[in-house]
């Protein structure tokens, strides 16, 4: 394999990555059931995670934006590692959802402030042959963290309290931002690009607009995971109990992560020589086959194992590809602008979809409420492939 392109700031990052979803993960697998614990519904947890989403639409845009517009993007990546280590701790305090919304807003908002100016870093820290590999890599580390994470989760469930193990969940994500704040290096280089918020956005390459149109449509259905460990979890209690359930949900999680781990560099790997569109299509539409395997009141574990699968490989290729075409689509001097725009839409397209999901799987059933997450996804891989990008 080609090193050339792994660098130290791209392994940094990459390790960066790794820590700050290690902490993430660890407390999203443990969320639905802590939710549970104090109250809460499949409806409420889609509210959370669709306000959570939506309150950190519009800093994406704007963090992106004002990266190209002074000329860095380090300051602002690091800021976002420490808004996300502070939320996940924060989960710890909770006595009601209220608490947790309020949590998870602070740490997506970190996630907000952060990834449109860490994705234009790792563009800017590589050259144009290598963008799949740079991405796959770094979903690739990214998701290693989300396997050790559940993982752990999966473990301390039995020992400790849930409230202990967010606690635990603190430690990596502090070790994010200490390992982004003194091991990520930002080159100099002369900013171009002096144009307001508005004025920049209007700048954006026209196949960049196309290309946004497929992917809010799909945002639109691509809901939060943490909707299919809800639904595992109370398929499964019937038939093992709460416990049993909560721990099953976790490490059919975990599979899930283990196989978004897997495929994030080959399917980086197989971009930079391949079709991006044609491969991003067939994410989108594996997104959606994936949804409609949780439709049905299956209580097997192995049918269930199955469609979380489906759906990390799903999200292996839909997480690195979507920035790898936008990589190609955006000149350097849009880039922040290009990513945090693409990261609003993706933030709408989660409120809308996580709240509607959970309101339809409530208010009637999980048929409804999961097979609009498939329609609507599978609309956005024709949508894409159609599309002259």
């Amino acid at each position: 394999m080609n090193r050339s392109w792994l660098n130290k700031n791209i392994f940094a990052m990459g390790l960066t990555s790794f820590f700050s979803d290690f902490g993430h993960e660890m407390a999203t697998a443990i969320l639905p059931v802590f939710l549970v614990s104090l109250g809460g519904s499949a409806a409420l947890l889609g509210l959370i995670e669709g306000i959570a989403d939506a309150s950190i639409s519009f800093m994406k845009l704007v963090s992106g934006w004002y990266s190209d517009f002074i000329g860095k993007r380090k300051p602002f990546a690091v800021i976002g590692y420490f808004l996300t280590a502070v939320g996940v701790g924060s989960f710890a305090l909770a006595s009601s959802w209220i608490h947790i919304l309020i949590s998870r807003v602070v740490a997506w908002l970190g996630r907000g402030t952060r990834e449109p100016a860490r994705d234009a870093l790792l563009v800017d820290s590589t050259g144009p042959k290598y963008y799949g590999r740079v991405f796959g890599f770094h979903r690739g580390m990214d998701t290693l963290g989300a396997v050790v994470g559940p993982a752990l989760a999966f473990f301390l469930i039995k020992f400790i309290s849930l409230r202990s193990i967010f606690l635990v969940a603190l430690i990596p994500s502090i070790l994010a931002f200490l390992t982004i704040s003194f091991f990520v290096k930002e080159r100099s280089k002369v900013n171009n690009n002096r144009t307001q918020l508005v004025g920049s956005v209007k700048l954006l390459p026209s196949k960049f607009r196309l290309f946004l149109i497929a992917v809010g449509i799909f945002g639109l259905g691509n809901f939060a995971d943490s909707l299919f460990i809800l639904r595992a979890t109370q398929l499964l209690t019937p038939v093992k109990g709460a416990i049993m359930a909560a721990s099953l949900a976790i490490l059919l999680y975990l599979l899930h992560n283990i196989f978004y781990a897997g495929f994030s560099f080959p399917i980086g790997a197989l971009a930079d020589k391949f079709g991006k569109k044609l491969l991003l299509s067939f994410g989108y539409f594996l997104t959606g086959i994936a949804s409609l395997g949780f439709i049905f009141n299956t209580k097997s574990s192995i049918y269930l194992g199955l469609f979380f699968l489906l759906a990390g490989i799903a999200i292996a290729i839909t997480d690195a590809l979507e920035r790898t075409v936008a990589a190609d689509l955006l000149p350097e001097s849009l880039r922040g602008t290009g990513y945090g725009t693409l990261a609003t839409v993706n933030g709408v397209g989660d409120f809308a979809s996580s709240a509607i999901v959970g309101y339809l799987w409530s208010a009637i059933s999980p048929l409804f409420g999961f097979g609009y997450g498939a329609l609507m996804t599978i609309l956005g891989a024709f949508l894409l492939f159609s599309f002259r990008i």
